[in-house]
């Protein structure tokens, strides 16, 4: 049905000859924007008073493709080798890579006076993957104001703990980045080792992990939270969605404090059981999908590096801050096998059944992801020499905009460092949105004659 609204517009505006727009899929758009975002970024980046000394034009287009894919992976330090006006740039391509160019687009267009038409529309339809077109222009406000509103008081609250250890400026500037980062899911920070300074801070900790929680939720979320204020009013979708999130950041915290307690190198280091428990819930939640940690990344066990590809891969939820195949995807995995084994054809959650569409996109959203991350791993393991595990915790961590790291990115070289930036921008536009955006769907009238084909 878009499809043909399109095609009708396009049609219309060439017979008439009133409307020259060019017709645009909307996640060709998107991408198409997200690297003009990138390419000022970097220009700006590479500026000479941006930097405390000259960084090269790779260095550059790495940063403001991590900062525009809200990934957090490095190159170049971000609290030393960036001037106050560096960070800066760095902070706005976070904002506007968190919130999405497409609302960006709608809220320009809106504040300049200029109506919607139908096109716009449709492009904000998709964007937000909203059902009425006419709530593209309200959504978007919302989603600008909820954004500012969260990060306005996390910046409050963490200025708290801040201002009393670094004074009035640097406490506010620290609090103004933090909050900014973490509702976003950057992981971008001022000092090289992350957060690991505030390993035993409740409040820093509680905060950060709050803000992350909430900007991974989505916006469609949080919003409907606000407006039903009851669980039975809740939709399917935000159940599920907030059940799957806190069974998983339980399941990681609980598994973390399990495979970390005697490492002497992570939690074994720390006195109390208080400061063990904060600490793996922050690494818990972390990888889905904001990129701060509070433990070394280099000295956990195998087991927990191998727990946190499968974080860093679920990500967090749709129309969100977060990326990765997204939790509802990876439920409605759980929830079609599940259905499998029960000899059920229909895929139930919450007693309601979901349409042949949603699982087939779900199937494909993993499958792309996989290839993604198979060749990548295939690649950079031809490009760097390093052990396999850091290679897959590099390649997974980019697809999900983590930005945690084994110590491989400054190992990358120029050839790794391009294909890290090619498997973000996948991460974060998303497998299906990739797929739009190569082929054009066109769906078939034809059906054919059912055959039988083994499987497993």
């Amino acid at each position: 049905m878009k499809a043909r609204l399109l095609d009708l517009v396009s049609h219309r505006s060439a017979s008439t000859g009133s409307n020259r727009e060019r017709h645009i899929h909307p996640p060709r758009l998107l991408f198409e924007g997200f690297l003009v975002l990138i390419a000022l970024g970097a220009c700006l980046l590479k500026l000479p008073f941006a930097t405390v000394a000259p960084i090269s034009w790779m260095e550059a287009v790495f940063t403001a493709t991590s900062a525009v894919t809200v990934t957090g992976l490095v190159v170049v330090e971000t609290g030393n080798q960036f001037t106050l006006f560096g960070q800066l740039v760095i902070l706005a391509l976070i904002q506007l890579g968190g919130l999405g160019l497409m609302t960006f687009a709608v809220l320009s267009a809106l504040a300049l006076g200029f109506r919607l038409g139908l096109q716009h529309q449709i492009f904000a339809h998709e964007a937000f993957n909203e059902i009425s077109l006419h709530t593209a222009g309200k959504t978007s406000r919302s989603i600008a104001v909820f954004a500012l509103t969260a990060e306005a008081i996390g910046m409050l609250i963490l200025s708290l703990f801040f201002i009393p250890e670094l004074g009035w400026q640097d406490g506010l500037y620290h609090a103004l980045f933090y909050a900014i980062s973490a509702f976003n899911n950057a992981g971008f920070a001022l000092s090289p080792e992350s957060l690991s300074a505030y390993v035993s801070h409740p409040g820093i900790g509680l905060s950060v992990t709050s803000l992350i929680i909430v900007g991974g939720l989505g916006y469609i979320v949080m919003m409907e939270l606000m407006d039903k204020r009851s669980w039975s009013k809740l939709s399917v979708y935000v159940k599920v969605l907030l059940i799957a999130t806190l069974l998983i950041n339980l399941a990681a915290t609980a598994a973390i404090l399990l495979l970390e307690f005697g490492n002497p190198a992570t939690l074994g280091a720390l006195n109390s059981f208080g400061d063990k428990l904060l600490a793996a819930w922050f690494q818990g939640v972390t990888p889905r999908t904001a990129g701060f940690n509070t433990l070394h990344v280099e000295s956990l066990t195998v087991g927990t590096s191998v727990l946190m590809l499968l974080l860093m891969f679920i990500g967090g939820a749709p129309n969100s801050t977060a990326s990765g195949i997204k939790v509802s995807t990876f439920v409605i995995l759980l929830a079609t096998t599940r259905s499998f084994l029960k000899g059920n054809l229909n895929v139930q959650l919450f007693h309601r059944s979901l349409g042949r569409e949603t699982v087939l996109k779900a199937l494909a959203t993993v499958t792309i992801g996989m290839a993604t991350i198979f060749i990548a791993v295939l690649t950079l393991s031809i490009l760097v020499e390093d052990e396999f595990l850091n290679i897959a915790f590099e390649v997974v961590s980019a697809f999900g905009t983590v930005g945690l790291s084994r110590g491989t990115t400054s190992e990358l070289g120029t050839a790794g460092q391009v294909l890290i930036m090619a498997v973000m921008l996948v991460g974060r536009l998303g497998p299906l949105t990739l797929g739009y955006t190569l082929t054009v769907r066109r769906k078939s009238h034809i059906r054919y004659a059912k055959t039988e084909f083994p499987v497993g």
